[in-house]
């Protein structure tokens, strides 16, 4: 993953609070007099361009039009965002489904509102020089990987249905940031990453063409990112149900018009990744909304069918112990309708 520094300047709020706790409790009043409940939204990562549709939303008064005075706060990682969702810590949670599974599976109390992003942007990446057109073509090259995380538990099922052993493949054990920096340098053939977030990123760097083998297109799809919430968002039922609501529409405003949902990012990050970059990963992140039981339905719109396939590879791939029913982990009540 790429290097997204400490988080300044995130979009200024337009409305005075009248009341704030630590998890960003309370309420605020509109310029319009309208009473709205002050809502904190931590993020998966510092703000790259999977997230212009919040900014969006919040620049639209989208969230404002269903109550919400939201606050989005930066994330130190999908694991770290669902344990403080869990903990209460912050309203509601930006974060990937494997946290989320492994989360419940430790007995955290938090539960997914609707995964947007329901194809899986996992994926290898690599320069278009490389010659590499086919998984088969993956075999004696070594690839930079970090031990543990979604992408490395997952890879050697990918691996298996395309013909190939672990041993075919050497996986490089990589600290997060310096996946990119061991494909540039030429230490790596490739790396496992987003073809959402570091593939535009090392693009923009090299200024070299960057290819893609997607798990999605070679046999492999399971759930990505997505809005989380714990138990105490939870029993507010008519806040969580808003919040999915609003995301959802922000969603549908932001793939509407990508560029000014781009645009409205704008002082989110001193860090912020180049336009042209955002811009890339706001386009490819748009191609991830739905599977093909969820074509024609609303961002985040969920089916049941997605979720136990998403909770079978995970156990499969030893990060899920203890499968549980998909409703210990969705709360299909609270998800976006449409």
């Amino acid at each position: 993953m790429h290097v997204r520094r400490v988080l300044t300047g995130l979009v200024p709020l337009l409305l005075v609070a009248t009341a704030c706790g630590e998890d960003g409790s309370g309420s605020t009043t509109s310029d319009s007099g309208k009473k709205l409940d002050k809502v904190t939204l931590t993020l998966n990562w510092y703000p790259y361009g999977e997230h212009a549709p919040f900014y969006y939303g919040k620049q639209q008064k989208i969230f404002e039009k269903h109550g919400i005075d939201l606050e989005i706060r930066a994330g130190q990682g999908s694991q770290k965002t669902v344990q403080a969702t869990g903990a209460g810590q912050t309203d509601f949670g930006w974060a990937d489904t494997p946290a989320l599974l492994g989360g419940v599976d430790q007995g955290i109390k938090v539960k997914s509102l609707g995964v947007f992003l329901q194809t899986t942007p996992s994926s290898v990446q690599f320069f278009e020089a490389q010659g590499i057109k086919t998984p088969a073509d993956l075999k004696g090259r070594t690839i930079a990987g970090t031990a543990g995380d979604a992408l490395s538990k997952t890879f050697p099922i990918f691996l298996e249905k395309n013909g190939l052993n672990e041993s075919d493949v050497k996986v490089q054990n990589t600290d997060p940031a310096g996946k990119i920096a061991a494909v540039i340098s030429g230490k790596t053939d490739a790396l496992l990453g987003y073809a959402s977030d570091q593939g535009p990123t090392m693009q923009n760097k090299a200024g070299k063409e960057v290819s893609y083998l997607r798990f999605s297109e070679h046999g492999l799809n399971f759930y990505s990112n997505g809005l989380i919430a714990g138990t105490k968002t939870l029993a507010r039922a008519d806040l969580a149900q808003r919040m999915a609501q609003a995301v959802s529409e922000s969603w549908t405003a932001a793939e509407k018009a990508p560029d000014p949902a781009v645009a409205a990012m704008d002082g989110a990050s001193e860090q912020l990744p180049p336009k042209e970059v955002l811009g890339e990963q706001l386009r490819t992140t748009l191609t991830l909304l739905h599977t093909d039981a969820t074509k024609g339905r609303a961002p985040g719109a969920n089916a049941e069918a997605d979720w136990k396939q998403t909770i079978d590879v995970f156990t499969e791939a030893g990060l899920v112990r203890n499968a549980k029913p998909v409703g210990d982990y969705w709360a299909a009540d609270a998800a976006p309708k449409g």
